[in-house]
């Protein structure tokens, strides 16, 4: 029987959520990848889809994509899914951002 290769392994075993702590600081398991970020964005592919959080002073305080976790601090001002409750499709995203 052939082995799950380890993007499924990762997909399969751990699991999402998300936590706000006052639109302060931002914790998010079950990443896969984090795609880009900066003092504006984080984008990220997580098991439900690409997650893009915006604010402005943003700081990626954690990436730990071994245990799939990310915490980011700063000004939150939105965080949304693309795709969302499906594989994430990085490169829909960046297709989408750069028309």
């Amino acid at each position: 029987m052939p082995l799950p290769m380890p993007d499924e392994r990762k997909r399969s075993t751990s699991r999402h959520s998300l936590q706000v702590d006052r639109r302060e600081k931002v914790t998010v398991s079950g990443m896969i990848d984090v795609i880009s970020f900066d003092e504006e964005s984080v984008i990220g592919e997580t098991e439900m889809g690409v997650i893009v959080i915006r604010g402005a002073n943003l700081h990626v305080n954690k990436i730990s994509l071994d245990s799939g976790e990310l915490s980011v601090s700063g000004e939150i001002d939105s965080i949304t899914y693309e795709n969302p409750g499906g594989p994430a499709k990085a490169k829909s995203l960046m297709g989408r951002l750069f028309k």
